[in-house]
């Protein structure tokens, strides 16, 4: 069985892969913003869920999340799980946050990333950006960051398995319940990942939509943008991956 971090964990795909997670046997370590919203995991922490609470757009609270988690027992995966669709918080909580975590926990030997298709309408621009979300920051732009993360870390770091995931448009809070995608398969896919032996799921570098390895926008695998973006977030929080 695997020790599991799900950030984002309230409810929707974190929720759903947090409680599925639990009932398959694993170690999970849910995550809530604040206070309020972790009373809400009551009924995960009685079935022997661990908590974190911490505002990931906040890189304080990002960094006392990683040092808390430091002090327990090693975690074997992460689902950067956590993600905001406007204002402020976009590019602090979708990019910086899982950025941060990945460059403090040093121990997962999977990481999985929360992508979307709203990536292929980003721009693999780095001039500009407002890291820091003293202005509303643009989805797809930082869905298309989080992608290439997942795709640079895979290339940087032999032996970890980091893939990012478009779980679809999903009937959740921030899909609304309208979206015409399927909850199950959006959250099953991360827990794939995360845990199973299949040999599909043993691959690296990949951008997944219900198990089904596709194709990420160009920029995603270019090596120019990888180090580029690298560099600039590691520039922007002091933190080296």
């Amino acid at each position: 069985m695997s020790r599991i971090l799900v950030t984002g964990s309230t409810d929707g795909l974190g929720r759903a892969a947090a409680e599925s997670l639990l009932s398959a046997g694993h170690d999970v370590i849910v995550h809530a913003r604040n206070s309020e919203r972790a009373a809400g995991l009551g009924t995960l922490i009685s079935r022997g869920a661990h908590l974190v609470v911490g505002d990931l757009a906040d890189r304080d609270a990002v960094r006392r999340i990683a040092a808390e988690l430091h002090d327990m027992e090693p975690l074997d995966t992460v689902i950067h799980n956590a993600g905001v669709w406007s204002g402020r918080p976009v590019m602090p909580v979708n990019i910086i946050a899982p950025y941060l975590l990945t460059a403090l926990l040093r121990s997962p030997r999977r990481l999985v990333y929360l992508s979307s298709s709203s990536h292929f309408g980003g721009q693999p621009s780095l001039n500009g950006v407002d890291w820091r979300g003293s202005s509303a920051g643009s989805y797809s732009d930082s869905k298309l960051f989080v992608t290439t993360l997942a795709a640079a870390v895979a290339r940087s770091r032999p032996g970890v398995l980091s893939n990012a995931v478009d779980p679809g448009w999903v009937p959740t809070n921030m899909g609304g319940p309208g979206a015409p995608d399927d909850l199950e398969l959006g959250h099953r896919t991360q827990e794939w990942l995360a845990t199973s032996d299949d040999p599909e799921a043993l691959t690296t570098g990949g951008y997944w939509y219900h198990r089904q390895r596709q194709q990420p926008h160009r920029a995603v695998h270019d090596g120019g943008f990888q180090e580029r973006l690298l560099q600039t977030l590691a520039e922007e929080t002091g933190t080296a991956l």
